[in-house]
């Protein structure tokens, strides 16, 4: 039961964040963990695949009631009507294994189809 809610807990964390910024070449929130796209969010172009169980491994950047889009940031609305961040038009996660500022260990999970966002 505590693993299950741990991931919970993370989801709420990043709820009020401020729009993506790059540190060393990446795509991170405003306390610098790394941010991550998921090549199945391409199958369905618009709609975003990493709901349910899978969010609670790949927490979304969620964005603030005030926070607005620009260039190539853009808000995405889930399922249960929260907004999401999104990068060239792709939803953006985290990985509950990264730990601190700087942990990458989600780039290329589950056969590759995670991956670090380099803008």
């Amino acid at each position: 039961m505590k693993i299950l809610l741990l991931p919970a807990l993370v989801v709420l964390a990043f709820s009020a964040l401020a729009q993506p910024r790059v540190v060393d070449g990446v795509l991170t929130d405003a306390k610098g963990m790394t941010l991550y796209v998921w090549d199945n969010d391409l199958t369905v172009p618009g709609k975003i695949q990493c709901v349910g169980a899978c969010s609670l491994s790949w927490p979304p950047m969620l964005a603030g009631a005030g926070d607005k889009p620009s260039g190539d940031y853009s808000l995405m609305v889930r399922e249960d009507g929260s907004k999401q961040w999104a990068y060239k038009d792709r939803p953006l996660y985290l990985w509950v294994n990264d730990s601190k500022p700087g942990d990458r260990t989600g780039d290329g999970f589950r056969g590759g189809t995670w991956h670090l966002v380099r803008p």
